[in-house]
């Protein structure tokens, strides 16, 4: 990957006052409190506090280990009403790793003030000497958005009013590292004034995944009911890109407000239905069979020997004891997967399949499967075109299978442009700008949170991510956004992913003319918008014109008929082949 963009500077160790201390060491603040004695803590100075009941609910226990955004971070270890965060004001703390991020578990406070959000400049240090800059945002606890927490809370402790019925937040915050550097230390942001706070509760390197591959990969686009399971085994069936002769999993416990525990898992190549190949092979999560998964945090499989075919289907089967009454899940999956009947127990070692006599049309919990070695990936961030919506069902024949195959085959001819794993990450209904999804409690609405809020979990954690391709747009236009608003939000994911080091593709907005809601002005939109990324002034490291690609020139608010699904929004199987097939595949080859 390319070394992200970030200001370099010599320093000498000699000039640091002191040396950087375990971030524990700097504990000032109290923000925990046991519901029984709110009065113990003061996270705000204005006598509120979180309650320690509702971490424990949520998973969130003391010393636990969190993975969150492909980064461990670890909830601190002390009783409620103990020093558990730092206020940043210019600590230097020992850091130590190599990586593309410093990932921090933050939150701000004001006593008078809800919703602001606090940010400060600070300093990455490195093993060699040099540093570089940071900007780090922290989200109010109470005002901050839902959308992007890491998690939230039903209840706040007030000293004087007992325990409140509000949302309280904590974030997981990312800032780029030098990834050609290792890292010694952090110093945080000064303190940012007497009407706020910046709380740093923990701090780690998020590792570099250089050696590994992301093969397959899908987005939590929501949290819908699932009609209660209990004690079944889920048969998950996707498809790879890239293969390799190692593998794991990545499960994701995303919007959720309570842990989730996966009681056994295994993987198998598909043979027909929900049977296997051969034998399932089990996986483990930190030497054990069983995982539970914090709310809002996720979980990687152990590495386990197991041969990945590139372009075939794989089983992957998580039993749930349960009772689980919803889930985070991918709605889209155009795939059929398989469920075991309720009550049937751990059928995840099972090869023929025959227990599995329900059948799902989404993929909950499993959002990734990563191979060892490989050149890396690239990410297509979507909406339902990327999603494949109005393709076949179970022949993927999304646009970017087109495309992993056609990286496959020319590599395979002696190509230049590797075979990268294609890791497909559009959402049916999403946009750019806004949040369709929430991005808390339970609901019907699958359409995720916008590409700007999902940008961090979705892209800049994904396993070897080496460009990305940001195709969206139409959904904004559509209802109702300005073209400049569509835009600056592509600005802001160009920065942010250039940040890290990663290359960035930008693609023109298909027509929908003829569909219920493509207006004239809608189009008019819709082409400042591809004004815009065709001459983005440099935001884009290269563009892919897919709307010259499926336009009739005759009537260019219109796709060419060959290439409609029929309801004029959606391409079919022949449009998006077309779509996979016009991607110049330099385009994607990351600067050295």
């Amino acid at each position: 990957m390319a070394a992200p963009a970030v200001a370099s500077t010599a320093v000498s160790p000699r000039a640091e006052p002191s040396g950087p201390l375990p971030l524990e060491r700097l504990f000032d603040n109290r923000a925990i409190s046991d519901d029984a004695r709110p009065g113990r803590a003061d996270f705000d100075g204005a006598g509120n506090s979180l309650s320690a009941q509702d971490l424990k609910a949520a998973g969130w226990t003391p010393g636990q280990d969190l993975d969150i955004d492909a980064a461990r971070l670890r909830w601190p270890e002390r009783r409620p009403g103990q020093p558990d965060n730092v206020r940043a004001d210019g600590q230097q703390v020992k850091l130590h790793g190599r990586g593309n991020a410093v990932s921090f578990l933050v939150a701000a406070s004001s006593p008078d003030v809800s919703g602001a959000e606090v940010t400060g400049t600070g300093t990455i240090r490195y093993e060699d000497g040099s540093a570089s800059s940071y900007r780090l945002r922290a989200p109010d606890w109470r005002g901050g958005p839902l959308s992007t927490k890491a998690v939230a809370l039903p209840h706040l402790n007030s000293a004087e009013g007992g325990q409140q019925t509000e949302k309280a937040k904590l974030y997981a915050v990312t800032v780029p590292a030098d990834t050609r550097r290792k890292v010694r230390s952090v110093t945080l942001p000064a303190d940012p004034g007497p009407r706020a706070d910046l709380h740093v509760f923990a701090a780690s390197v998020r590792e570099d995944t250089r050696g590994w591959t992301g093969s397959w990969s899908t987005s939590t686009a929501g949290y819908p009911s699932v009609g209660a399971w209990q004690d079944q085994t889920v048969r998950l069936v996707v498809h790879t890109s890239a293969g390799g002769p190692r593998a794991r999993i990545r499960l994701e416990n995303t919007f959720a407000s309570a842990p989730v525990t996966i009681g056994a898992a295994s993987i198998a190549v598909q043979a027909e239905g929900a049977a296997a190949r051969r034998d399932p092979v089990p996986l483990r999560f930190g030497g054990r069979s069983e995982v539970t998964i914090p709310a809002g945090a996720q979980a990687f499989s152990d590495p386990v020997g197991f041969d990945v075919p590139a372009d075939t289907n794989l089983l992957v089967s998580l039993h749930l004891p349960g009772p689980v009454a919803a889930a985070p899940l991918h709605s889209q999956a155009l795939q059929t997967s398989y469920l075991s009947e309720g009550g049937s127990g751990d059928r995840t070692g099972e090869r023929d399949g025959g227990t599995f006599t329900g059948s799902l049309k989404t993929w909950p919990y499993l959002t990734g499967i990563d191979v060892q070695g490989g050149p890396g990936s690239v990410v297509a961030l979507g909406d339902s075109i990327t999603d494949g919506v109005k393709s076949t069902p179970g022949a993927n024949r999304r646009w970017p299978d087109v495309l992993a195959r056609r990286l496959r085959e020319q590599s395979a001819g002696g190509g230049e442009v590797p075979a990268y794993g294609v890791l497909n990450h559009g959402i049916s209904a999403n946009r750019v700008v806004t949040d369709r999804y929430p991005g808390d409690g339970i609901s019907t609405d699958t359409g995720g949170v916008s590409a700007q809020h999902r940008l961090e979990r979705d892209v800049l954690a994904q396993t070897g991510a080496q460009t990305v391709v940001l195709f969206e747009g139409v959904n904004d236009v559509r209802w109702g956004a300005t073209a400049e608003e569509v835009i600056q939000g592509m600005r802001n994911i160009a920065e942010r992913a250039r940040e890290r080091g990663l290359r960035v593709v930008g693609a023109t907005v298909t027509p929908c003319g003829g569909y219920k809601d493509c207006t004239q002005d809608v189009d008019r939109r819709r082409r400042a918008v591809n004004d815009f990324v065709r001459d983005s002034g440099g935001a884009f490291d290269a563009v892919l014109d897919f709307d010259r690609v499926l336009r009739d020139p005759e009537r260019p608010e219109r796709m060419l008929p060959v290439y409609d699904s029929g309801d004029h929004l959606h391409p079919g199987d022949a449009g998006l082949k077309a779509l996979g097939e016009s991607v110049e595949l330099r385009a994607l080859v990351p600067r050295r």
